[in-house]
């Protein structure tokens, strides 16, 4: 919110429950979605490793979210990830989309398992077809929080991760992770990009469903 009312405990009234209709920018990306051409380039010794990636993202919408009168739509998701032809985990996460309809605020939450959070922040239309989110180190709005290892050896520094809805009903998206290597004088950009296509609709969110039945 850019301001911040008074009363900060009085939520609104007549708060519409279909969150699949008030997603905004975000409803192109509910519901189930594979994509089989990604590509991670991260670091490796004195240079880069690039590997492709199958990925599986499940992004369900939640019931409406209040913070006293803020009111946030979202989508919770889980994203994993493979490589092609293989079982193995290569990249697990979870987290939230969230969008604010009063100020076009968007917030993407993260957490992947190996000692990494991030919360970025971003502004979109609700009918935006492209949109970014992006986290700084050291913010504690819009920051990022790694493990100790990671911190020391791989330490991130930004985030962004810019998404782009296709007119074939696919979307994509690019991340850049700068990092801050043990041992490199020079930052590194870890990239990852993919474009998928939805395999499964959303289901509505539970409070949707309860005035359905």
């Amino acid at each position: 919110m850019t301001q911040i009312p008074d009363d900060i405990y009085a939520e609104q009234e007549d708060v519409d429950v279909d969150a699949l209709a008030n997603l905004g920018p975000l409803a192109a990306l509910a519901g189930v979605w594979e994509g089989v051409k990604g590509l991670d380039v991260n670091p490796f010794y004195e240079g880069e490793r690039r590997q492709a990636y199958v990925e599986h993202i499940d992004l369900q919408p939640t019931d409406p979210q209040s913070n006293g009168p803020q009111l946030l739509y979202g989508l919770r998701y889980h994203t994993h990830i493979v490589k092609p032809g293989e079982v193995e985990t290569y990249h697990d996460q979870v987290g939230y989309w969230l969008w604010e309809p009063d100020t076009g605020a968007l917030i993407h939450t993260l957490t992947i398992p190996r000692g990494q959070i991030v919360l970025a922040t971003g502004q979109a239309a609700a009918d935006a077809k492209t949109f970014e989110v992006r986290a700084q180190r050291g913010s504690t709005m819009n920051g990022i929080c790694s493990a100790p290892f990671l911190e020391a050896a791989f330490q991130t520094d930004s985030f962004l991760m810019r998404v782009t809805v296709n007119d074939n009903g696919t979307w994509s998206y690019f991340e850049d992770t700068v990092m801050t290597v043990k041992g490199r004088a020079e930052p590194f950009h870890h990239t990852d990009r993919n474009t998928l296509r939805r395999i499964e609709a959303p289901k509505p969110n539970p409070l949707a469903q309860a005035e359905e039945a």
